[in-house]
């Protein structure tokens, strides 16, 4: 047996010397630290000798595999296929469907608990997204039934397509208002009416071919560089400008700008001031307390939240059956007037991509669906935030833009 003269030591008894395995793994630990398993070192010229170790030079490649390397580095960082490997068929076509229809992924653990959840949601929603789809569809200088028929398909599409669990999916104040500031200087909506609503339909064809185009191009990662500041301003600056529209209908005005500056509306508020009817000012008055009031009931005291849920749509039926009783439109005060039957009807015939308008309609359908894209990806980012789950902007993008498309051919304009 050969003795070691230490821990450390590379001699033997004998003066003989035992060079290091040339298979080893020298690590340089500390002269505290013990490697377990491995010969000892050689003596210290050896431990002088450094090894080299030769880095093999990258591969060559073609101009073609390094454009494929960083275009999926670029828009699939994260590799979202990589769990398909390794996988049979039959189970890659089953992942690929739960990652285009996430509806698949939940849908199996669906309950009837989480059914009484989402009907009261639903009703609650409803009693909103009526009185809002008739004032939006007017903002965007469109028939109110479009607006009732925007807030049935597009939820419908997204419940299938969608990745968000607290999205409310309908026609926005901030879009509809652009859509119909931008389609009412080309064509008067009032003299012209079926060729604006034709423009209508094809500019939220383009807004969802847009978004749908962002999303399969995996850009979702534009969301992420928008600050809260950025939101928040966005936000405040639409509910400026959609209140200064609301004054025309407030006041009872007939002649009104068609400019959305906070000067030009001021002034055109003040020009007309022989337009002003004191009825139509006290029914706006007496509903717009009535629904701020049941606003803060529900955020003084929570267990009331249904109040400020309900309270548009009491809004509606009261001032109906007031309007009704009264005959109002007799004493100046305007209404909507009787609605069409029915669900919604297709429209594809009435998209129009003549060269005359093709301009007009994609660049309308371009700003509002970033307006529209850009607000319902943030605000699905701030719920799922709250309540710890993710969201994939890409999935949202499509859905969008796919709920936008079939919209467009189902009687609705621009929704997020």
């Amino acid at each position: 047996m050969v003795g070691m003269s230490g821990a450390y030591g590379g001699h033997s008894n004998g003066g003989e010397s035992r060079a290091p395995n040339k298979e080893a793994v020298v690590v340089r630990a500390p002269k505290e630290a013990v490697v377990v398993g491995a010969p000892p070192p050689g003596p210290p010229e050896m431990e002088m000798a450094g090894v080299v170790h030769k880095v093999a030079a990258q591969p060559a490649q073609s101009t073609a595999s390094k454009m494929k390397g960083k275009v999926k580095e670029t828009f699939f960082p994260d590799d979202p296929f990589r769990s398909f490997k390794g996988q049979p068929l039959r189970a890659q076509w089953v992942m690929a469907a739960r990652y285009l229809f996430p509806v698949l992924e939940w849908l199996p653990g669906y309950s009837l608990s989480l059914f009484k959840s989402d009907l009261v949601a639903g009703l609650t929603i409803a009693s909103l997204a009526i009185p809002q789809g008739i004032s939006y569809a007017k903002l965007a200088n469109l028939p109110p039934i479009i607006g009732l028929y925007s807030s049935f398909v597009p939820p419908l599409v997204y419940a299938v397509l969608g990745s968000s669990r607290d999205l409310a999916v309908g026609p926005v104040s901030i879009a509809s208002l652009i859509m119909g500031s931008m389609l009412r200087q080309a064509v008067s909506p009032s003299a012209e009416p079926m060729l604006f609503l034709q423009l209508a339909f094809t500019s939220t064809f383009f807004a969802g071919l847009v978004q749908a185009s962002l999303g399969i191009l995996r850009l979702g990662f534009i969301i992420d560089f928008l600050s809260k500041a950025t939101l928040v301003g966005f936000m405040a600056g639409a509910a400026i400008i959609v209140s200064l529209q609301q004054l025309k209908a407030l006041l009872g005005i007939v002649h009104f700008t068609t400019q959305m500056g906070i000067v030009p509306v001021m002034a055109s508020v003040f020009q007309h001031t022989n337009e002003w009817s004191w009825q139509t000012i006290l029914m706006g008055a007496c509903f717009l307390v009535l629904l701020l009031t049941a606003r803060h009931v529900s955020i003084r005291w929570p267990r009331f939240f249904w109040i400020s849920a309900c309270a548009p749509l009491a809004s509606v039926i009261v001032s109906t059956l007031l309007v009704f009783l009264f005959k109002a439109q007799n004493h100046g005060i305007s209404i909507i007037g009787s609605l069409k039957c029915g669900l919604n009807r297709p429209s594809w015939d009435k998209l129009l991509f003549d060269p005359t308008y093709l301009g007009l309609t994609m660049k309308t359908g371009l700003v509002t669906g970033i307006i529209s894209l850009t607000e319902g990806v943030a605000v699905g980012r701030t719920f799922a935030s709250l309540k710890d789950y993710q969201v994939d902007g890409n999935k949202e993008m499509m859905a969008i833009g796919l709920m936008n498309i079939v919209g467009s051919c189902t009687s609705c304009y621009v929704t997020t």
